[in-house]
């Protein structure tokens, strides 16, 4: 798949435009398990991604994930912003214009131990990395219907943390009352794989 400037931006606003929506249900999640702003932080860094999106996507698809990466790291409050970046710093560092599915897995396998460092977490603390890991898998395997596998996987991970005790982040303060909730990062990483898996429906 080629990723030429336009496809650059309707990614990058596709991603922005869900998180922005969904801003409040992710403040409400972020309330009963952590300071109750994760749905503001995102907003604010994805509505700087937005109004950067013009510059950001006339860049290489490279240097505009790196671009949306530092935009996150400088806007984003809390843990999500560095956790986030680093995310799309990492895809930056890996990804050129022109993406197969092979090299795709490779970059998000990568940008995915980049989290894990910087959040010292891994699968099953009840962080984004939960919704992650299974999509990397789903992405790894390739085949018919792939888009609409990565939607119900991201989904479905992002469920599955409900019933997990959180082990790292704020909500690992609460112990076994983290159980019960969604984690708000990990909804938050499912409306991204849900719009960049949009994306690829379009151009496939």
């Amino acid at each position: 798949m080629m990723i030429d400037q336009k496809t650059r931006k309707l990614l990058f606003e596709t991603v922005a435009n869900r998180v922005i929506a969904s801003a409040d249900e992710l403040t409400d999640l972020d309330r009963a398990i952590g300071d109750g702003d994760h749905g503001t932080n995102m907003r604010r860094g994805f509505e700087a991604v937005l109004a950067a999106v013009d510059e950001l996507s006339a860049k290489s698809l490279g240097e505009s994930l790196k671009g949306v990466g530092t935009t996150l790291v400088m806007k984003v409050g809390g843990a999500s912003g560095p956790l986030y970046g680093t995310l799309f710093l990492s895809l930056g560092k890996s990804l050129c214009d022109e993406v197969s599915r092979e090299q795709a897995a490779e970059a998000f396998a990568a940008a995915i131990e980049a989290v894990k460092a910087r959040g010292k977490s891994d699968a099953g603390h009840k962080t984004m990395l939960d919704v992650f890991l299974p999509v990397l898998a789903e992405l790894r395997e390739g085949g018919e219907a792939l888009p609409a596998r990565l939607r119900a996987t991201a989904r479905r991970a992002a469920e599955n943390t409900i019933p997990m005790r959180a082990i790292r982040g704020r909500a690992s303060f609460l112990g076994e009352r983290s159980i019960g909730h969604m984690d708000p990062g990990a909804r938050s990483s499912a409306l991204i794989v849900d719009a960049v898996a949009d994306v690829m429906e379009g151009y496939a």
